[in-house]
């Protein structure tokens, strides 16, 4: 395809909010909230959309590490910020969805303070290990774990992430007693906790700890997804470890704060799916572990997030967690 056709392309697809005019929106650089420090899911997706993302807009993206409080600092900073499409956010199930279940006075109603724009990723969970486990398989993980009720600890990127709710909803499913250590700031610092020997196994998004497995420095026991997948072909399902209850993903989306302009969501929409069409995004995702996936329209993800806030939000209430 000529440079030519492409540019033409991108310009067909962001026809819908040509209307605002290019002149005006955006005329600077523009600000994306990540809530979680680098090295997780979100700051993964954030820097490989931002390059593309920029060009198509003519405008730098500048990707902003907001970490603390499960993602609620991050959370609360933009959905406060005017709603001039300066300042977007990239959220995640837990933030979005899980956040409101678990924290009672949270100032910020997702559902009500934000207006979606897409889903960008889907990323699998896995269960990984650290080396000196003496388990290689979940069935094995699992009769460790009740020989030492309590003696075992799991890390989470917070108390409210999909990874500490998967973990708690194991143990349940398999009758375990094992010590949640919640970390600040994302997968990243979870992981070196594990990398480590503070805790012994936890729930990860696979983009955060694909590399560590193939380095052989954390051990795969089993991963979230429905069927086994290209990149770690050897590692089970939890499916196949015979919990069917125990396929779930992490997925990412684009959000601004209520009130931004139906002009800029529109452009917004298209630069964003016009970025995610883009082969080379596919394939830097695919290679850690992440599904590129969309929203046709920002309704379709307004949708999305609702359902996705009704079933974790149940999960969270039978789980019982708690903040810790």
């Amino acid at each position: 395809m000529s440079k030519l056709t492409q540019a033409a392309l991108v310009a067909l697809a962001l026809c819908p909010a040509l209307a605002f005019g290019q002149a005006s929106y955006p005329n600077r650089p523009i600000r994306m909230i990540v809530p979680f420090a680098p090295g997780g899911a979100s700051d993964f997706v954030a820097r490989i959309i931002s390059p593309k993302f920029s060009e198509l807009l003519g405008q730098q993206i500048v990707v902003d590490n907001r970490p603390g409080a499960s993602g609620n600092i991050g959370m609360e900073l933009a959905a406060k910020a005017p709603a001039d499409g300066y300042m977007i956010y990239l959220g995640n199930i837990g933030t979005i969805a899980i956040n409101p279940a678990i924290f009672p006075n949270l100032s910020v109603n997702p559902q009500k303070d934000f207006m979606p724009i897409t889903e960008v990723a889907d990323v699998p969970s896995i269960l990984v290990a650290n080396p000196s486990v003496p388990a290689n398989t979940v069935a094995e993980f699992v009769a460790l774990a009740k020989s030492k009720p309590g003696e075992l600890n799991f890390g989470s990127p917070g108390s409210s992430t999909l990874n500490r709710l998967e973990m708690e909803h194991f143990m349940k499913l398999a009758n375990l007693k094992i010590v949640h250590i919640p970390y600040k700031g994302g997968a990243g610092p979870a992981v070196i906790g594990l990398l480590g020997g503070e805790t012994q196994v936890m729930f990860v998004t696979l983009s955060s700890a694909i590399s560590f497995i193939q380095a052989g420095k954390l051990k795969a026991l089993g991963i979230s997804t429905a069927k086994r997948i290209d990149a770690l072909p050897q590692v089970p399902t939890m499916a196949e470890a015979g919990y069917p209850e125990m396929i779930s993903s992490s997925w990412q989306g684009v959000f601004v704060p209520v009130g931004t302009p139906r002009a800029i969501v529109e452009k917004l929409h298209a630069a964003l799916l016009a970025t995610l069409d883009s082969p080379e995004i596919k394939q830097r995702f695919a290679g850690g572990g992440v599904n590129v996936v969309t929203s046709k329209t920002p309704e379709d993800f307004i949708s999305f997030v609702g359902a996705e806030t009704a079933r974790w939000g149940k999960v969270a209430k039978e789980s019982g967690a708690t903040i810790d």
